[in-house]
Formats: structure tokens, sequence, C-alpha cells
């Protein structure tokens, strides 16, 4: 998630509170999607076709199976969350990872894994083949597993309109996150630790179990300003209405990458098959349904870590 670490996502809410976060947003599918909330889902994409020399390609027990089992932690709109109206799981990750599935000639089998810290170990154990929540490849990660990278995004916070923080000087703030994202494990201890040898208060992390929380904590005024991956922020800052404004600009971009297990020929696989969807213009166009298109790349790489 964006970043370049791991995540998970949880505070107790007072009626009052959940009450007053439920009128002013429509976050993450937290709330009641809408049209405008969901431009596109992964029963309404367009399907890919087989390609067979790709196909070919994938690992023999992967092949005999039939299905591709991706691990995902939701929700993490516009990226991965849960459709309220349908049950199924949505998102540009999941309508590209269905699109990379169908051209390897599988089905896709997602597993929702409440920690998402959880998903690279599992995917190291062989519980699931890949892994698909936004993550950020890493040097760090990569000790642990191969990435095939499909997206690039940076961190972007979000504050309440008329707010004034800046996410350079933010010491004494609370800022919300969704614990283990690169967010909480990097930017803000650094952030943090520029305060205190400055001579200035830390600055006060609240940590949630996902997203949805971490962006209410700052509509309600439980936090003065969240941070997140890029499209994330943005899209919480559209669902509320005018509530979230963007606090300073993108920074720290980094590529988002499928984690596979440490040399596994299904990283070529996936490699091949998202060049394919690239040439062919079926990338462009589920970016572009979710407004995502600004985060695009032109050529995947296994292992592109910059950092």
């Amino acid at each position: 998630m964006s970043g370049v670490s791991q995540s998970v996502r949880g505070t107790t809410w007072r009626i009052a509170v959940v009450v007053a976060a439920s009128s002013a947003v429509a976050l993450s599918g937290c709330t009641k999607n809408t049209e405008s909330a969901s431009p596109a889902s992964s029963s309404s994409a367009a399907p890919a076709a087989k390609v067979e020399s790709i196909a070919n390609t994938v690992p023999e027990a992967i092949k005999s199976s039939g299905k591709l089992i991706v691990g995902v932690n939701i929700p993490y709109a516009p990226n991965e969350y849960k459709d309220p109206s349908t049950g199924k799981v949505v998102g540009f990750d999941v309508d590209l990872m269905n699109a990379i599935a169908q051209t390897l000639g599988l089905t896709v089998d997602y597993r929702e894994e409440s920690d998402f810290s959880k998903i690279i170990p599992a995917i190291q154990a062989g519980t699931y083949n890949v892994g698909m929540s936004s993550f950020t490849d890493s040097k760090q990660r990569e000790q642990q597993v191969d990435f095939v990278t499909y997206f690039s995004a940076g961190s972007l916070w979000a504050q309440r309109a008329g707010g004034q923080i800046d996410p350079n000087n933010a010491c004494g703030k609370k800022v919300a996150v969704e614990s283990t994202t690169v967010q909480d494990t990097e930017e803000l201890p650094a952030k943090t630790k520029a305060c205190t040898d400055a001579g200035k208060p830390p600055i006060d992390v609240v940590k949630f179990d996902n997203q949805d929380q971490a962006a209410n904590a700052v509509v309600v005024g439980q936090a003065d300003a969240m941070s997140a991956d890029s499209p994330v922020t943005l899209w919480a800052i559209k669902q509320t209405g005018g509530k979230l404004v963007q606090a300073g600009e993108v920074f720290d971009s980094s590529p988002y990458g499928w984690p596979v297990k440490k040399g596994s020929p299904l990283a070529q696989s996936l490699l091949q098959a998202l060049q394919h969807l690239i040439d062919n213009g079926t990338y462009k166009q589920i970016a572009s349904s979710w407004g995502v298109q600004a985060g695009m790349i032109d050529k995947p790489v296994v292992n592109g870590a910059t950092s």
C-alpha cells in the first residue's frame, strides 16, 4: 500500500461519531457507493482474451489448477474494496488482475486477508500465488519476494477544508495512517525524528486498521491530517464532497508491484501478460475508468524498487 512497506488497519467509534462520519463521507467502500464513486467494477470490465504463448509460461501447478490464488487486504479504494451492493471485491487493481488472469487462461480466486502484513508471509509459504493490495515495490521487500511492477504512486496528505497543515512541518499534529503502510513505518517516523531532533514536539501518529477509518478520523476531527498513497488520498478527497482537501503535493513516488514467491517463474508470466495489456490498450482503458491514469507505466519490470 502506497508507500514502501506493509499494511494493516481500528478504533472504537461512539454512536455520535458514526453518525457524523456516515453523513459526512462515502469513502473507499466503507459506505454506500454511488455510480460516480464506482466508475467500473470487475463484473463490468470487458474480458481479456487468453494468449496461448503467454499462458504456456505459467508454472504447471498453477496452470493445472486453472486458478490464480490472490491475497488481498481491503478496503483501499479505488484500488481494492468491496462493493456494498454486490459484496464483490472491486477496484482498479481488481479489474487489472482479472484481465491478467484472463490473458493467462486462469480464473482469479481472491482470498481476503484481514491483516495486510500477513500477505507476503503467506506468499512465501505458498498459500497465495500472488499479492494484490497496492504493494509498493521496495528493496526491503525484495529481500522476501519478487515484484512485478504495474503502476507508479506516491504519498499524499489530506486535511479538513480550511486547515493549514504542512506535511513537511507537522510537529505536534495528529496524523492518521493505516498501520504498517510505508507512511506508518517509514515516512512519519522520519518526519517525527526531524521534529524531535529540532527540539519540537513529535508528530502524534494515529494508527488505524483500515484506510476508511483513517480518512474518517480526519473528517470528524480525531486527527489533523492523513497520509496515504496518492490515488487513495485523491479518492478520499473526492468522496467527501469538500470535507477533505489536499495538503501539499505528491512526494516519494515509487512503483506498485505484485509480490510473488522469490524466484518464481510466475513473475515473468505476469510481466508478459501486463506488457500485452499495455500494448493493446486494455491497461489504459482500465486505469482511465478508475481515474488513475496519471500513475500508468509503459514498461513493467521485475524488482524495480527505487529505494
